[in-house]
């Protein structure tokens, strides 16, 4: 598979999952870093999201239940709630995922996760 259909695939997903908020992102590195906005359409969304095995929402669940756990990736799990929304989830469903991290990764993460997911949701309102 060449890059070139890696890429195309890639920009269809990032615009299917995140709309704009992915292409700002991306746009964002542009004068620092193009390589790694590359990378990350080619990869993360040509390769890894567009694999078959798990729809988008499944997908997104698994992306902010992950970015939750992770408890410093605060901009990225942003992006990845207005995502969820994008793909179908409910704004409880999404609160039910972040919940679910207390047990796993600890109240602290979970309550910052909620405090991104009620920005998310105030801006989406």
């Amino acid at each position: 598979m060449n890059s070139d259909s890696r890429y195309e695939r890639g920009k269809l997903a990032l615009a299917q999952i995140d709309g704009d908020a992915g292409q700002a992102v991306i746009d964002s590195l542009a004068d620092i870093a193009p390589d790694l906005g590359r990378y990350v359409i080619e990869f993360g969304f040509g390769d890894i999201y567009s694999r078959p095995g798990l729809d988008l929402r499944s997908r997104e669940v698994a992306t902010i239940a992950a970015l939750t756990a992770m408890g410093n990736a605060r901009p990225q799990l942003k992006v990845h709630i207005k995502a969820g929304l994008n793909v179908g989830l409910s704004q409880h469903e999404i609160v039910e995922t972040i919940m679910q991290m207390a047990v796993y990764a600890g109240f602290p993460a979970a309550l910052n996760g909620i405090s991104a997911a009620k920005e998310v949701f105030g801006e989406t309102a």
